[in-house]
Protein backbone atom coordinates (compact mmCIF):
# COMPACT_ATOMS: atom_id res chain seq x y z
CA UNK A 1 0.00 0.00 0.00
CA UNK A 2 1.49 3.25 -1.09
CA UNK A 3 2.87 5.11 1.59
CA UNK A 4 2.55 2.42 4.16
CA UNK A 5 6.04 2.60 5.51
CA UNK A 6 7.63 6.33 6.61
CA UNK A 7 7.53 8.71 4.01
CA UNK A 8 10.85 9.57 2.72
CA UNK A 9 11.74 12.98 3.34
CA UNK A 10 13.42 15.37 1.24
CA UNK A 11 14.45 19.06 2.57
CA UNK A 12 14.29 22.25 1.07
CA UNK A 13 15.03 25.88 1.59
CA UNK A 14 14.36 29.09 -0.21
CA UNK A 15 14.11 32.91 0.57
CA UNK A 16 10.60 32.78 1.38
CA UNK A 17 10.80 36.12 2.89
CA UNK A 18 12.55 39.38 2.25
CA UNK A 19 14.17 41.14 -0.31
CA UNK A 20 14.02 37.60 -2.68
CA UNK A 21 10.68 36.44 -1.32
CA UNK A 22 8.95 36.69 -4.71
CA UNK A 23 11.74 34.31 -6.81
CA UNK A 24 11.24 31.94 -2.74
CA UNK A 25 7.83 31.66 -3.49
CA UNK A 26 8.28 30.71 -6.88
CA UNK A 27 10.62 27.90 -5.73
CA UNK A 28 8.04 27.11 -3.09
CA UNK A 29 5.67 26.27 -5.77
CA UNK A 30 7.51 24.55 -7.78
CA UNK A 31 9.19 22.23 -5.07
CA UNK A 32 5.29 21.62 -4.01
CA UNK A 33 4.01 20.95 -7.21
CA UNK A 34 7.21 18.29 -7.72
CA UNK A 35 6.37 16.43 -4.71
CA UNK A 36 2.49 16.69 -5.64
CA UNK A 37 3.20 14.89 -8.48
CA UNK A 38 5.57 12.27 -7.33
CA UNK A 39 2.80 11.56 -5.20
CA UNK A 40 0.31 11.00 -7.63
CA UNK A 41 2.59 8.90 -9.44
CA UNK A 42 2.39 6.08 -6.85
CA UNK A 43 5.91 8.13 -4.73
CA UNK A 44 9.05 6.42 -4.49
CA UNK A 45 8.48 2.46 -5.23
CA UNK A 46 5.42 2.51 -3.16
CA UNK A 47 6.14 4.95 -0.45
CA UNK A 48 5.27 8.73 0.12
CA UNK A 49 7.47 11.92 -0.24
CA UNK A 50 7.19 14.57 2.32
CA UNK A 51 8.60 17.73 1.45
CA UNK A 52 10.66 19.29 4.44
CA UNK A 53 10.44 23.04 3.85
CA UNK A 54 12.04 26.17 5.47
CA UNK A 55 12.40 29.77 4.61
CA UNK A 56 16.53 31.13 4.65
CA UNK A 57 15.17 34.76 4.32
CA UNK A 58 18.35 35.10 2.21
CA UNK A 59 20.61 34.83 5.60
CA UNK A 60 23.27 33.06 5.38
CA UNK A 61 23.24 32.33 8.81
CA UNK A 62 20.03 30.97 9.06
CA UNK A 63 20.67 28.51 5.61
CA UNK A 64 23.26 27.11 7.98
CA UNK A 65 21.07 26.56 10.79
CA UNK A 66 18.26 25.45 8.45
CA UNK A 67 20.80 22.62 7.24
CA UNK A 68 21.82 21.84 10.89
CA UNK A 69 17.43 21.15 11.06
CA UNK A 70 17.32 19.11 8.09
CA UNK A 71 20.28 16.78 8.53
CA UNK A 72 19.64 15.91 12.21
CA UNK A 73 15.81 16.63 13.32
CA UNK A 74 14.22 16.10 10.21
CA UNK A 75 16.78 13.63 8.68
CA UNK A 76 15.69 14.22 5.09
CA UNK A 77 17.94 11.59 2.82
CA UNK A 78 18.02 14.35 0.23
CA UNK A 79 17.89 18.39 -0.27
CA UNK A 80 17.07 20.97 -2.76
CA UNK A 81 18.27 25.00 -2.69
CA UNK A 82 16.08 27.35 -4.27
CA UNK A 83 18.29 29.74 -3.03
CA UNK A 84 20.51 32.03 -4.05
CA UNK A 85 24.69 31.59 -4.38
CA UNK A 86 25.82 33.13 -1.15
CA UNK A 87 23.14 31.29 1.26
CA UNK A 88 23.69 27.88 -0.85
CA UNK A 89 27.20 28.27 -0.35
CA UNK A 90 27.40 28.82 3.17
CA UNK A 91 25.66 25.92 4.01
CA UNK A 92 26.87 23.76 1.73
CA UNK A 93 29.16 22.41 4.33
CA UNK A 94 27.22 20.95 6.53
CA UNK A 95 25.12 18.91 3.89
CA UNK A 96 28.55 17.66 2.67
CA UNK A 97 29.81 17.10 6.45
CA UNK A 98 26.01 14.96 7.14
CA UNK A 99 27.00 13.14 3.48
CA UNK A 100 23.26 13.93 2.81
CA UNK A 101 23.22 15.39 -0.99
CA UNK A 102 22.11 18.90 -1.72
CA UNK A 103 21.12 20.06 -4.96
CA UNK A 104 21.32 23.50 -5.56
CA UNK A 105 18.66 24.68 -8.55
CA UNK A 106 20.18 27.52 -9.63
CA UNK A 107 23.12 29.33 -7.55
CA UNK A 108 25.97 30.22 -9.69
CA UNK A 109 29.05 30.37 -7.75
CA UNK A 110 32.08 28.08 -8.16
CA UNK A 111 32.80 27.03 -5.11
CA UNK A 112 28.99 26.08 -3.97
CA UNK A 113 30.08 21.92 -5.90
CA UNK A 114 33.77 22.56 -4.84
CA UNK A 115 32.33 21.56 -0.99
CA UNK A 116 32.47 17.97 -1.76
CA UNK A 117 31.05 15.00 -3.72
CA UNK A 118 27.85 15.57 -2.19
CA UNK A 119 27.09 18.74 -3.45
CA UNK A 120 25.92 19.04 -7.27
CA UNK A 121 24.49 21.95 -9.08
CA UNK A 122 21.08 21.95 -11.16
CA UNK A 123 21.78 25.04 -13.59
CA UNK A 124 25.01 26.14 -14.83
CA UNK A 125 27.88 27.33 -12.86
CA UNK A 126 28.14 31.20 -13.45
CA UNK A 127 31.95 30.09 -15.69
CA UNK A 128 29.34 28.18 -18.12
CA UNK A 129 26.75 30.86 -18.66
CA UNK A 130 29.43 33.59 -18.75
CA UNK A 131 30.96 32.13 -21.68
CA UNK A 132 27.52 31.50 -23.16
CA UNK A 133 26.86 35.31 -22.86
CA UNK A 134 29.88 36.25 -24.41
CA UNK A 135 29.06 33.73 -27.33
CA UNK A 136 25.73 35.42 -27.66
CA UNK A 137 27.37 38.82 -27.96
CA UNK A 138 29.53 38.48 -30.23
CA UNK A 139 28.67 36.11 -32.43
CA UNK A 140 24.98 36.07 -32.68
CA UNK A 141 24.51 40.27 -31.81
CA UNK A 142 27.07 41.26 -33.61
CA UNK A 143 28.57 43.14 -30.28
CA UNK A 144 32.13 44.57 -30.21
CA UNK A 145 32.24 47.42 -27.58
CA UNK A 146 30.48 46.42 -24.35
CA UNK A 147 29.22 48.71 -21.60
CA UNK A 148 28.81 45.88 -18.02
CA UNK A 149 26.37 46.52 -15.20
CA UNK A 150 26.00 44.12 -12.64
CA UNK A 151 24.25 43.45 -9.37
CA UNK A 152 27.54 43.40 -6.56
CA UNK A 153 27.07 39.98 -5.19
CA UNK A 154 28.23 35.86 -5.81
CA UNK A 155 25.53 36.30 -8.73
CA UNK A 156 26.63 39.52 -10.33
CA UNK A 157 30.59 39.31 -9.56
CA UNK A 158 30.53 35.67 -11.17
CA UNK A 159 28.78 36.42 -14.17
CA UNK A 160 31.12 39.65 -14.92
CA UNK A 161 33.92 38.48 -14.41
CA UNK A 162 33.09 35.13 -16.70
CA UNK A 163 31.65 37.61 -19.68
CA UNK A 164 34.50 40.15 -19.61
CA UNK A 165 37.18 37.73 -19.41
CA UNK A 166 35.85 35.56 -22.38
CA UNK A 167 34.53 38.55 -24.36
CA UNK A 168 37.87 40.42 -24.07
CA UNK A 169 39.74 37.13 -25.25
CA UNK A 170 37.83 37.19 -28.08
CA UNK A 171 38.54 41.22 -28.99
CA UNK A 172 35.87 42.94 -27.84
CA UNK A 173 36.60 46.17 -26.02
CA UNK A 174 34.90 46.69 -22.34
CA UNK A 175 33.98 50.30 -22.01
CA UNK A 176 32.78 50.09 -18.77
CA UNK A 177 32.25 48.47 -15.39
CA UNK A 178 29.43 49.70 -13.02
CA UNK A 179 27.85 48.02 -9.93
CA UNK A 180 24.94 48.21 -7.78
CA UNK A 181 23.41 46.74 -5.13
CA UNK A 182 20.07 44.40 -4.50
CA UNK A 183 17.74 46.98 -3.45
CA UNK A 184 19.00 49.93 -5.81
CA UNK A 185 15.89 51.90 -7.56
CA UNK A 186 17.64 55.22 -9.03
CA UNK A 187 19.64 54.12 -12.41
CA UNK A 188 19.76 57.44 -14.57
CA UNK A 189 23.44 58.72 -13.55
CA UNK A 190 25.15 55.42 -14.56
CA UNK A 191 22.55 54.59 -17.69
CA UNK A 192 23.35 58.63 -18.93
CA UNK A 193 26.90 57.67 -18.70
CA UNK A 194 26.64 54.32 -20.69
CA UNK A 195 24.99 56.44 -22.87
CA UNK A 196 27.63 58.60 -23.64
CA UNK A 197 29.64 56.26 -23.93
CA UNK A 198 27.70 54.74 -26.69
CA UNK A 199 28.47 50.51 -26.71
CA UNK A 200 26.74 48.40 -29.29
CA UNK A 201 25.68 45.59 -25.89
CA UNK A 202 24.69 46.83 -22.85
CA UNK A 203 25.46 43.55 -20.54
CA UNK A 204 23.11 43.46 -17.58
CA UNK A 205 23.25 41.22 -14.39
CA UNK A 206 20.56 41.41 -12.18
CA UNK A 207 17.54 40.30 -10.40
CA UNK A 208 14.08 41.31 -11.58
CA UNK A 209 13.01 43.97 -9.72
CA UNK A 210 16.25 46.13 -10.56
CA UNK A 211 16.65 44.92 -14.16
CA UNK A 212 12.88 45.83 -14.86
CA UNK A 213 13.94 49.22 -13.58
CA UNK A 214 17.05 49.66 -15.23
CA UNK A 215 15.27 48.57 -18.44
CA UNK A 216 12.31 51.52 -17.85
CA UNK A 217 15.03 54.18 -17.36
CA UNK A 218 17.22 52.98 -20.20
CA UNK A 219 13.90 53.85 -22.44
CA UNK A 220 13.75 57.55 -20.59
CA UNK A 221 17.10 58.67 -21.46
CA UNK A 222 16.42 57.20 -25.41
CA UNK A 223 19.54 54.53 -24.39
CA UNK A 224 19.20 52.51 -27.75
CA UNK A 225 22.03 49.78 -27.25
CA UNK A 226 21.41 46.10 -27.86
CA UNK A 227 20.56 44.77 -24.41
CA UNK A 228 21.82 41.48 -22.87
CA UNK A 229 20.73 40.02 -20.01
CA UNK A 230 21.22 36.83 -18.20
CA UNK A 231 18.47 34.45 -16.08
CA UNK A 232 18.26 36.49 -13.20
CA UNK A 233 15.24 38.51 -14.83
CA UNK A 234 13.70 35.47 -16.24
CA UNK A 235 10.31 36.25 -15.11
CA UNK A 236 7.28 36.99 -16.28
CA UNK A 237 5.67 37.71 -13.15
CA UNK A 238 8.35 39.87 -11.55
CA UNK A 239 10.18 41.28 -14.35
CA UNK A 240 8.28 41.65 -17.79
CA UNK A 241 4.76 42.68 -15.78
CA UNK A 242 6.60 46.02 -15.21
CA UNK A 243 8.85 46.43 -17.53
CA UNK A 244 6.40 45.35 -20.22
CA UNK A 245 7.16 45.72 -23.82
CA UNK A 246 9.87 48.16 -22.86
CA UNK A 247 11.63 45.29 -22.19
CA UNK A 248 11.40 44.26 -25.92
CA UNK A 249 14.89 42.87 -27.71
CA UNK A 250 16.08 42.40 -24.45
CA UNK A 251 17.85 38.63 -25.37
CA UNK A 252 19.04 36.41 -22.27
CA UNK A 253 21.14 33.59 -21.43
CA UNK A 254 18.99 31.01 -19.27
CA UNK A 255 17.89 27.36 -18.92
CA UNK A 256 14.37 27.59 -19.60
CA UNK A 257 13.37 27.58 -23.05
CA UNK A 258 8.85 28.19 -23.22
CA UNK A 259 8.67 27.64 -26.65
CA UNK A 260 10.11 24.08 -26.24
CA UNK A 261 8.08 21.54 -27.89
CA UNK A 262 9.33 19.01 -25.97
CA UNK A 263 6.59 17.39 -23.54
CA UNK A 264 8.07 17.98 -19.79
CA UNK A 265 8.29 21.43 -20.58
CA UNK A 266 4.68 21.78 -21.88
CA UNK A 267 3.50 20.02 -19.40
CA UNK A 268 5.21 21.95 -16.25
CA UNK A 269 4.25 25.02 -17.75
CA UNK A 270 0.28 23.76 -17.81
CA UNK A 271 0.82 22.29 -14.28
CA UNK A 272 2.33 25.01 -12.72
CA UNK A 273 0.44 27.68 -14.46
CA UNK A 274 -3.13 26.18 -13.17
CA UNK A 275 -2.17 25.30 -9.74
CA UNK A 276 -0.55 28.93 -9.05
CA UNK A 277 -2.25 31.33 -12.24
CA UNK A 278 0.97 32.49 -13.18
CA UNK A 279 3.54 31.12 -15.49
CA UNK A 280 6.53 29.89 -14.19
CA UNK A 281 10.40 31.46 -14.55
CA UNK A 282 13.49 29.89 -14.28
CA UNK A 283 14.11 29.36 -10.70
CA UNK A 284 10.69 27.44 -10.36
CA UNK A 285 11.59 25.48 -13.19
CA UNK A 286 15.27 24.39 -11.63
CA UNK A 287 13.86 23.55 -8.17
CA UNK A 288 11.40 21.90 -9.98
CA UNK A 289 13.79 19.78 -12.08
CA UNK A 290 15.78 19.01 -9.18
CA UNK A 291 13.15 17.06 -7.97
CA UNK A 292 12.44 15.37 -11.03
CA UNK A 293 16.31 13.90 -10.85
CA UNK A 294 15.91 12.84 -7.26
CA UNK A 295 12.70 10.86 -8.47
CA UNK A 296 14.59 9.39 -10.98
CA UNK A 297 17.53 8.44 -8.82
CA UNK A 298 15.53 7.37 -6.08
CA UNK A 299 13.32 4.59 -7.96
CA UNK A 300 16.48 3.27 -9.90
CA UNK A 301 19.38 3.36 -7.20
CA UNK A 302 17.65 3.76 -4.00
CA UNK A 303 16.23 6.09 -1.18
CA UNK A 304 19.18 6.43 1.18
CA UNK A 305 21.55 9.42 1.36
CA UNK A 306 24.44 6.96 -0.56
CA UNK A 307 22.72 5.65 -2.98
CA UNK A 308 21.49 8.83 -3.91
CA UNK A 309 24.46 10.82 -4.08
CA UNK A 310 25.80 7.50 -6.35
CA UNK A 311 22.92 7.33 -8.67
CA UNK A 312 22.94 11.00 -9.63
CA UNK A 313 26.54 10.59 -10.94
CA UNK A 314 24.90 7.97 -12.97
CA UNK A 315 22.15 10.08 -14.58
CA UNK A 316 22.52 10.55 -18.11
CA UNK A 317 20.33 12.22 -20.77
CA UNK A 318 17.43 12.59 -18.48
CA UNK A 319 15.02 14.53 -19.92
CA UNK A 320 14.26 17.68 -17.97
CA UNK A 321 12.24 20.98 -18.47
CA UNK A 322 15.45 22.63 -18.47
CA UNK A 323 16.45 20.65 -21.31
CA UNK A 324 18.08 17.42 -21.54
CA UNK A 325 20.71 16.64 -18.64
CA UNK A 326 24.00 15.02 -20.37
CA UNK A 327 25.11 14.05 -16.62
CA UNK A 328 26.77 15.38 -13.79
CA UNK A 329 30.65 15.52 -13.50
CA UNK A 330 32.76 14.40 -11.03
CA UNK A 331 32.58 18.04 -9.43
CA UNK A 332 28.85 17.69 -9.04
CA UNK A 333 28.17 20.20 -12.20
CA UNK A 334 25.56 19.67 -14.91
CA UNK A 335 26.16 19.13 -18.56
CA UNK A 336 23.27 21.07 -20.45
CA UNK A 337 22.69 23.87 -23.11
CA UNK A 338 22.53 26.82 -22.77
CA UNK A 339 18.81 28.67 -24.04
CA UNK A 340 18.54 32.21 -25.36
CA UNK A 341 15.33 33.93 -24.86
CA UNK A 342 14.38 37.05 -26.55
CA UNK A 343 11.72 39.36 -25.20
CA UNK A 344 9.16 40.21 -28.40
CA UNK A 345 5.57 42.09 -27.45
CA UNK A 346 6.50 41.77 -23.71
CA UNK A 347 7.30 37.91 -23.69
CA UNK A 348 10.13 35.63 -23.34
CA UNK A 349 10.16 33.75 -26.76
CA UNK A 350 12.73 31.21 -28.23
CA UNK A 351 15.63 33.34 -29.72
CA UNK A 352 19.05 30.37 -30.29
CA UNK A 353 20.61 27.56 -28.08
CA UNK A 354 23.85 27.25 -27.28
CA UNK A 355 25.29 23.59 -27.70
CA UNK A 356 28.66 23.96 -28.22
CA UNK A 357 30.64 21.71 -26.44
CA UNK A 358 33.80 24.08 -25.98
CA UNK A 359 31.35 26.09 -24.37
CA UNK A 360 28.74 24.47 -21.83
CA UNK A 361 30.80 21.61 -20.47
CA UNK A 362 31.21 22.52 -16.85
CA UNK A 363 34.41 22.85 -15.37
CA UNK A 364 35.70 19.35 -13.99
CA UNK A 365 37.81 18.56 -10.65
Amino acid sequence: MCGAEKPIKLGFFAPITGPAAADGESCLHAAKLAVKLINERGGINGNLVELVYYDDGLSPPQAVSIAQKLTTKDKVVAAVSGSYSHTTRASAETYQNAKIPMISAYGVHPDITKTGDYIFRQSFVGTVQGRAAAEVAIKLLGGKTISVIHVDNDFGTVLAKSFIENAEKRGVKILSVDSFSIGEREFTPVLTKIKRENPDIMFLVAYAGEGAQIILQADEIGLTAQMLGTEGVDSTMQFLKVAGEKADGLVITTNLNRDSERAEVQSFMKAFTEEYGYAPDMVGASVFDAFMVLEYVMKNYGTSPQEIQQGLYKVKDFPAVTGIIKGYNELGEVSKSVQVQKVVNGEFHYFAEITDPEIVTPPNL
